[in-house]
């Protein structure tokens, strides 16, 4: 899978310092190193996962043998996903060449094979207990059938057949539940790397003194302990939706419910109208065997009609409304001692046993209490009910986990598809304006770039939602590249072939101490050897890594690079070392591609594409200001700036609008920037002309300018996109190109003019709106 260049740059990041650290490791003892620990802090729907397997591929990729990586998560659900997932599943080209499998089977032969890094998967279950004589301890058993050695010796020695010690890396997945005895039981093993991942990242006790180490002996800050990735970049790259909103209601569950299932309505709505149509599906978490307003079970020997537990009560308010039971799920533990439910009632009462019926179901209503919190992630989850009793600051934070993956990992243009909707069901007005509160100060400091807006008055989501007045399109732009192929095939076939070894694919890379056994009359002792090479990994990853992060906006809406050219020939299949001359020629080669495939492609306009046509809108109507001419009668979320140049857009009585960010229309960019799309602030209908505007600060101009303003060329008899940018102050262009301020006052509006860059000066925005419109 595909890493966006968020995610490579944190595993880069957490695979350099490692490798800095183990070439000179701080020790404990003769034979036990201190080792290196780094939390990687990641909002939920970021992909810790993938950035975690890509860690661990670039680790193995600078090490001198091949090591054993041991991941660990607290759900068995997690564990089941992260396995399926990293053995065949999605993320197993990731981490090529690794011997995925679960801590259970792990045989003698797989810790003995030097030629083979080894992943091993369990939940951190099994170092929890104090007694290591515990009967269902299994890690500690005798594995008889395999060797006369416990895993958990086979861990701690992880001796090769050559006697060399293997590098060991922990992984752990949500490690806010890392606790001070699983922490105590895994520094048994000597590791050499602990690698903890959360988006609440906690630091357990127990690793006070290895932190401490690190402070004194290598004068570690804070900064130097974390990879951090902005929650902004994962907004922005479509993997988690762009805003929560959150309706009180206080009102009985049916009214609650009732307006949820109108609202999925809407959104069922639009999501049948793109490209990829999926059905949007709900929570509804409630407590299981309760009685509404009663603190004590109900009696669960009564007929099925009339049960008065919670979840019996929404499944029958939804068949009610016409919503098939065949698409309903109750995930939880609900008692029928007398007469069983009816058939078409489908309850998933196991837990853990029943996950594998249940997530194959496909079901779009789905029914629990908290225990479906940990393992159970669906992007098309984007609706939920909260009933009162669990509707704590934390328990509703927990939940919004769940809710805010984005499916498809792309914004849409209709809003109702980017949000996370709530509907939060409280005995009295007051005790929902304190949920909000907390919520909204956890929200805050978990997930900042995501926008919350709360709904008060129980009203319904849509009223949030502003549809355009009237049908207005905008022609589609892409990049065309087929010119580029030829180009880039030349290159391709200039690269060298390193299949057959030699000295190039030999790295000079840094030297690095491996401890391996002795044998001396009879006796074992241990000794630490230098070692200068690293593992090989293939020709094919450092390529594609290299395109990654020499054009990475591209890779995802508009192809890019690596999709021209044929990444299947065999030697792409070489073996080098990440620090060799061989690897250096392939990053070169790969700079190459990536100035072809810009030299050669063409922004175009394509008129046989289906045009973008301008969706509903999301506002905040506390803070949205009216417009006469727009095609949406209010917008919220300018800024200053932006609000004055649409005020003057208004006062031009053509025909506009506001343009979303993430969703609305975009236009590729063709370099080597950090971004690969431009989302203009503004869109202008004059005739069969669009005209896009975008603002921009002076901190911004100097690049901006260059990137965003070029020539889009048509497949039909003319373009019909201009882009316009407009800054605040007065610049200019030297004859060098160098761009420069020259005076605050007025403003200044920018454009591509034959081929080259031109700058207009103007008093007000009124006059830099229509110069903008000039065509």
């Amino acid at each position: 899978m595909e890493l966006f260049k968020f995610q490579e740059a944190a595993s880069t990041q957490i695979a350099e310092r490692f490798a800095e650290y183990v070439s000179n490791p701080l020790m404990v003892d003769m034979t036990k190193t201190v080792p290196f620990f780094q939390l990687l802090v990641s909002i939920t729907g970021s992909g810790k996962t993938l950035i975690l397997a890509d860690t661990c591929a670039q680790i193995q990729a600078r090490l001198p043998r091949q090591p054993v990586v041991l991941w660990l998560s607290k759900g068995r659900v997690v564990v089941w996903q992260t396995y399926n997932n990293l053995s065949a599943g999605k993320y197993a080209e990731n981490i090529p060449g690794f011997n995925v499998k679960p801590l259970l089977e792990l045989a003698p032969s797989d810790m003995e094979d030097a030629a083979t890094p080894l992943m091993l998967v369990a939940t951190v279950g099994k170092f929890a207990r104090q007694d290591d004589q515990e009967q269902d301890r299994r890690i500690f058993q005798v594995q008889l059938d395999l060797a006369d050695e416990s895993l958990w010796t086979l861990l701690k020695r992880r001796r090769t057949t050559n006697g060399e010690r293997r590098p060991l890396i922990v992984i752990y997945d949500e490690g806010q539940n890392l606790s001070d005895l699983q922490t105590e039981r895994l520094m048994e093993l000597a590791p050499d790397a602990l690698i903890s991942a959360s988006a609440t990242p906690t630091v357990p006790t127990a690793l006070d003194r290895i932190m401490s180490r690190l402070r004194t002996d290598r004068s570690w800050t804070d900064d130097d302990f974390k990879t951090t990735v902005a929650s902004a970049a994962v907004v922005e790259a479509g993997l988690v939706k762009r805003r929560i909103s959150i309706g009180g209601y206080v009102t009985p569950m049916e009214t609650a419910v009732d307006a949820m299932l109108a609202d999925m309505r809407e959104a069922t709505q639009a999501a049948a109208n793109i490209d990829k149509p999926f059905h949007p599906k709900a929570i509804y978490v409630c407590t299981t065997n309760a009685v509404d307003g009663v603190p004590i079970a109900e009696d669960a020997k009564r007929p099925f009609e009339e049960r008065q537990a919670r979840p019996i009560l929404i499944w029958r308010h939804l068949v009610a409304s016409g919503i098939d039971p065949s698409k309903i799920a109750v995930y939880a533990q609900l008692k029928f001692p007398g007469a069983p439910p009816p058939k078409i009632f489908n309850l998933f009462g196991a837990g853990d046993r029943d996950y594998d019926h249940f997530v194959s179901g496909s079901y779009e209503h789905i029914i629990f209490n908290l225990a479906l919190q940990e393992g159970w992630d669906d992007p098309q989850c984007g609706f939920a009910y909260i009933d009162k009793e669990m509707a704590s600051p934390r328990q509703i934070t927990q939940v919004i986990g769940r809710v805010l993956r984005q499916p498809g990992a792309q914004h849409y243009a209709d809003p109702i598809l980017n949000t996370a909707h709530f509907y939060i069901r409280s005995d009295e007005q007051g005790v929902f304006e304190d949920i909000i509160d907390d919520v909204s100060a956890q929200l805050a400091s978990e997930h900042p770039a995501v926008e919350l807006s709360v709904r008060p008055e129980n009203r319904r989501a849509d009223q949030y939602r502003v549809p355009p007045s009237k049908p207005r399109a905008v022609p589609t732009v892409s990049i065309y590249s087929k010119a580029a192929r030829d180009a880039i095939n030349g290159i391709v076939s200039r690269m060298m072939d390193f299949r057959g070894g030699g000295p190039n694919v030999v790295g000079a890379g840094r030297r690095m101490h491996v401890l391996q056994d002795i044998g001396v009359n009879g006796r074992t002792s241990y000794e630490w050897i230098d070692v200068e090479h690293s593992n090989r990994v293939s020709v094919r990853s450092i390529f594609r890594r290299e395109i990654q992060r020499l054009f990475p906006g591209g890779l995802r809406r508009a192809g890019g690079p690596v999709n021209l050219v044929d990444i299947e020939l065999p030697k792409f299949d070489a073996m080098v070392e990440i620090a060799s001359p061989a690897a250096q020629h392939v990053r070169d080669v790969a700079a190459q591609v990536v100035d072809a495939y810009i030299e050669h492609s063409r922004i175009l306009q394509n008129e046989d594409d289906i045009p973008y046509s301008v969706k509903p809108i999301a506002v905040d109507p506390g803070k949205a200001v009216t417009f006469n001419n727009a095609l949406h009668p209010r917008y919220s979320g300018l800024n200053d700036f932006e609000l004055d140049i649409a005020r003057a857009l208004d006062r031009t009585q053509r025909v506009w609008c506001r343009n979303p960010e993430n969703g609305g229309y975009f236009i590729p960019l063709l370099d080597r920037g950090s971004t690969g799309t431009f989302w203009p602030d503004f869109l202008v209908w004059l005739d069969r002309m669009v005209v896009a505007i975008d603002t921009k600060g002076h901190h911004l101009i100097s690049e901006d300018a260059r990137r965003k303003l070029f020539d889009i060329d048509s497949t039909g008899d003319r373009p019909r996109i201009q882009v316009r940018l407009i800054t605040e102050g007065r610049w200019n262009i030297a004859s060098s190109g160098q761009i420069g301020s020259s005076g605050r006052e007025g403003y200044t509006v920018w454009r591509w003019v034959s081929g080259r860059l031109g700058t207009t000066h103007v008093p007000d925005t009124k006059t830099a709106v229509e110069t903008a419109l000039t065509l």
